[in-house]
């Protein structure tokens, strides 16, 4: 195996007790409770379309924060959050910035606006995000979403076990058995949440609970199955039943005996895998868009496409199919051969 990573890419938690923050402990206690009463108050609200945060969302959010406070740490700023100002914010993204990139930066600074609104509605003070100086960061323009190549999920698949019947390590059934149904383009949050009585394989179908704003329509959409993918999940629920946590409800359980997989379980199992085959990092989304683009290069219409992914309309569908559009494409008018 190559030192140098390949890219895998084709080619074109419990609720805490609420608390109150302390007064008479250091800045940087101060900070983390904050941070503890912030992540509380998440679970206990509702999101701008009325329904609870997701954890995922919350755990997103918390990051933003956490980041926040490792880099006022750093910078020896021992004020506590109700102090952050315009100026201090721009200095903080100017640096993240300057260590990663528009995009990502663009993306924490999303994410904290719900903390400094949170700020002003708990403590009454300013937020900086209605202040017309703060250095905004626009997402980078052109932008497409990333295609998984074949070989790259054949490789993952191979260093699983390849489905082989002889191979009953629990850890590489599971992490088969996951990346089968990646390929089926469920977003990481459905694949999580899956439980025992969504799966159909005998009808070689699995249900999907609607998540946001499809949440209120319906009991959810029905995903049908490649066969080796039914495979993969049968072979799982046999070595799933050794398992002391076997009796649960949810499908994907950790390794170690441990419970329920979690997002970052999800992921650092991918990682660990596209490793092994002497790839670079990957993301669970980045198999729904690869889905995409081999149901449509198929011949698939958009709308069914459209309607397995659980789209209401067509502009998800050409985010996603904007990747390799111009390879599907090319292929069909090359394959009509000579037209004269």
């Amino acid at each position: 195996m190559s030192a140098q990573l390949r890219s895998p890419l084709r080619a074109s938690s419990p609720t805490s007790t609420l608390r109150a923050v302390p007064e008479h402990q250091s800045r940087s206690a101060v900070r983390a409770a904050s941070q503890q009463d912030y992540a509380t108050h998440l679970r206990a609200s509702n999101n701008k379309h009325g329904r609870p945060y997701q954890e995922k969302t919350v755990t997103t959010y918390c990051k933003a924060v956490r980041t926040l406070d490792q880099w006022m740490t750093a910078e020896g700023m021992e004020e506590d959050f109700l102090s952050l100002d315009t100026a201090t914010l721009n200095r903080f993204f100017r640096w993240y910035f300057n260590e990663h990139d528009q995009g990502g930066t663009n993306t924490l600074q999303r994410n904290l606006r719900t903390f400094c609104s949170y700020l002003e509605a708990e403590y009454d003070v300013p937020n900086p995000y209605r202040d017309k100086k703060l250095q905004r960061y626009a997402p980078p323009t052109g932008a497409k979403p990333k295609t998984l190549s074949h070989e790259f999920i054949g490789d993952l698949l191979k260093v699983t076990g390849n489905g082989h019947p002889r191979v009953r390590d629990f850890e590489k059934v599971r992490d088969h058995a996951i990346i089968r149904v990646l390929t089926e383009g469920l977003r990481a949050e459905e694949l999580l949440t899956l439980r025992l009585d969504y799966l159909h394989l005998e009808q070689g179908l699995l249900q999907v609970v609607p998540l946001k704003d499809a949440r209120a329509a319906g009991e959810g959409r029905i995903i049908p199955l490649q066969p080796k993918t039914v495979v993969a999940l049968t072979r799982y629920l046999r070595v799933r039943e050794s398992h002391k946590l076997s009796e649960g409800e949810w499908l994907w359980l950790g390794s170690r005996n441990r419970g329920r997989l979690t997002y970052s379980g999800l992921y650092r199992m991918l990682g660990r895998r596209a490793k092994d085959c002497g790839y670079g990092s990957v993301s669970p989304h980045q198999f729904r868009h690869t889905f995409t683009d081999d149901l449509l290069s198929a011949g698939v219409s958009g709308e069914d496409v459209m309607t397995v992914a659980g789209w209401k309309d067509r502009t998800m569908l050409k985010r996603y199919a904007a990747d390799m559009a111009t390879s599907r494409a090319v292929k069909a008018v090359k394959s009509q051969g000579d037209r004269y």
